[in-house]
């Protein structure tokens, strides 16, 4: 009798490990509320360096993102980012990362203005997500957070530093495909730790401790912090952390987190060491991070934990992220049904706890992680994103002239050179479209002398 009890406990785990698996491969659910097609140009979002309306393509009669550049030769500093920006959309190659599909043929370098690329069109974003009413589940978190450090991995192993990760530059489609977009503040690793870097980066809320305090040096953690306040706005279905001033929110991480040893706030300003060390002493701990929802489970919890570590040296880097267990089901569902690397006989991916990276291994295999063993799961890019030619640009009319050229050399050249239709309905609107207003950009840090 014991026996037979045994062989019918054995055949009901296995039962329940093929349902499971079975539950595994089928995609997740469509995302919240994804907005209608609409047949009209219209306008769908703007931010710090451009406008992008929803258009259709001539040539294919597909709806397209077009994304608007103006004014790009206000000033040395803004033409040379938007220069950048241009290059790496046009250097991207990955599915979680969005990249130009084509660039418009642009008027002679005396007319040379404005700039005008043409990206896939993405149906929402993921703040249009969170704030939705709508239920959302475990998978679409796990599998949303595995494409953003998907994406981020390649963006990372390019020497690419986003600088503005937080929901609104996540764009989702309704088969729940995400992309990392808006690469404006972008920029590449800086390999020097005694040059300064520029402070005026990331949203508020999603602004690592280290930018808030000043460091003048910083690395990719600060991206990794971005998605870890991402991650708990998932779990959460609110801001994470969500304060008025640079300082407030400095604040509101150390009340949530603990607060942070002298060692961890070495390389800090000294105004801002004092500032979080004299404030009342909290322990460090995980226990509120519990709270959030239902769906922070252990496993879900010490990843989000690691990303939000105050000490960027000891923040998991983005490799670590991917090889936590907890985004084990989101990359099975990913590649099982989601994906386009994966052939029709490829099979679903096996599991990874054999070979769990530690913070050391996955420190080798920097700045390229081409020795990892997820190198056809979560590819790295073949090679750096080359910026030695920012070097050369030091007037704008050597900007102007060098932008010029490389529109015309990228420009698709088995397809139909495409311009702006001054005769098109939607002409005049698009044509006055502006950029943020400085408000809307990212504050300046807190002076802390």
């Amino acid at each position: 009798q014991q026996q037979q009890s045994q062989q019918q406990q054995q055949q009901q785990q296995l039962q329940q490990q093929q349902q499971l698996q079975q539950q595994q491969q089928q995609p997740p659910p469509p995302p919240p509320n994804p907005p209608a097609e609409k047949s009209d140009d219209r306008p769908i979002g703007y931010g710090a360096f451009g406008v992008v309306w929803s258009v259709t393509d001539p040539r294919s009669s597909q709806k397209v993102a077009l994304k608007k550049m103006p004014n790009v030769f206000q000033t040395l500093i803004s033409s040379k980012r938007v220069f950048r920006e241009l290059r790496m959309l046009s250097f991207f190659k990955h599915e979680n990362v969005l990249s130009a599909l084509d660039i418009l043929q642009p008027p002679s370098i005396e007319n040379f203005q404005e700039i005008y690329v043409m990206t896939e069109l993405m149906q929402s974003d993921l703040h249009k997500i969170i704030v939705s009413p709508q239920h959302l589940s475990a998978d679409h978190i796990k599998v949303f957070l595995y494409q953003i450090l998907r994406g981020l991995k390649y963006l990372h192993s390019a020497r690419i530093i986003h600088r503005d990760i937080k929901p609104g530059n996540l764009l989702v489609n309704s088969n729940c495909i995400l992309k990392i977009c808006d690469f404006g503040l972008a920029r590449v690793i800086e390999r020097d730790e005694n040059r300064d870097m520029t402070q005026e980066v990331v949203t508020q809320y999603y602004r690592a401790p280290e930018l808030l305090m000043g460091t003048k040096y910083y690395t990719q953690a600060i991206d990794i912090w971005s998605v870890g306040c991402i991650f708990g706005e998932l779990l959460g279905r609110r801001i994470l952390f969500q304060a008025a001033t640079p300082i407030q929110q400095l604040d509101r991480i150390t009340e949530l987190l603990g607060t942070p040893s002298p060692q961890e706030v070495r390389r800090a300003p000294e105004g801002a060491r004092n500032h979080v060390l004299r404030r009342p002493h909290k322990p460090p701990g995980t226990n509120s991070l519990y709270n959030l929802s239902s769906n922070a489970t252990q496993d879900a919890v010490h990843l989000l934990s690691m990303m939000l570590t105050f000490d960027f040296e000891k923040r998991y880097n983005v490799i670590m992220c991917l090889d936590h267990p907890y985004l084990d089901e989101g990359r099975l569902r990913y590649h099982s049904c989601m994906c386009c690397c994966c052939g029709p006989d490829a099979g679903p991916p096996q599991p990874r706890q054999g070979y769990r990276h530690t913070w050391e291994e996955s420190i080798t295999n920097q700045p390229g992680f081409r020795g990892a063993e997820n190198t056809n799961l979560e590819p790295a890019s073949s090679e750096s994103f080359q910026h030695t030619y920012e070097d050369d640009l030091r007037s704008m009319t050597e900007v102007k002239e060098r932008m010029h050229r490389f529109i015309n050399n990228q420009m698709t050249r088995d397809k139909v050179p495409l311009c702006i239709n001054p005769q098109s309905a939607a002409y005049k609107s698009f044509s006055s479209s502006t950029v943020a207003h400085p408000s809307e950009l990212p504050p300046s840090p807190h002076n802390w002398d």
